[in-house]
């Protein structure tokens, strides 16, 4: 006698909620210079595991503005996005201005000559 087995697979509901938060990193100048970046790509399981190695979750990069970058993060507190430009003598201020968006919301911004920071509770 052949015995059949059924395997159950376990499927989300269509409606189902995202695993995480969209939150949207930010950056235009009033002069379009490139600006160096540091922000949280990944969400560390802890703060020790960020202490003990940053750059697993960080990334640092040189970019243009308007700039933007979307990831997706358990807890938003993590979030933090910090920019500079180098002062170069005869060109205008760049006037930086970052933003941090948690679901289509903006939940905080920052303002400055030659950098700005915009950071979330866990920092």
């Amino acid at each position: 006698m052949l015995a059949a087995a059924s395997v159950g697979v376990a499927s989300a509901p269509a409606n189902a909620e995202p695993t995480g938060h969209q939150v949207k990193y930010i950056l235009t100048s009033g002069t379009g210079v490139s600006f160096q970046v540091n922000y949280l790509t990944a969400q560390p399981p802890s703060k020790a595991a960020y202490n003990a190695d940053p750059y697993a979750f960080l990334k640092k990069e040189e970019v243009p503005t308007p700039w933007e970058f979307t990831t997706t993060l358990s807890d938003p507190q993590w979030a933090t996005l910090d920019a500079s430009a180098a002062a170069h003598g005869g060109q205008a201020v760049p006037g930086a201005h970052c933003e941090i968006q948690v679901d289509g919301q903006v939940v905080t911004q920052g303002d400055g000559p030659y950098t700005a920071r915009c950071q979330l509770a866990n920092w």
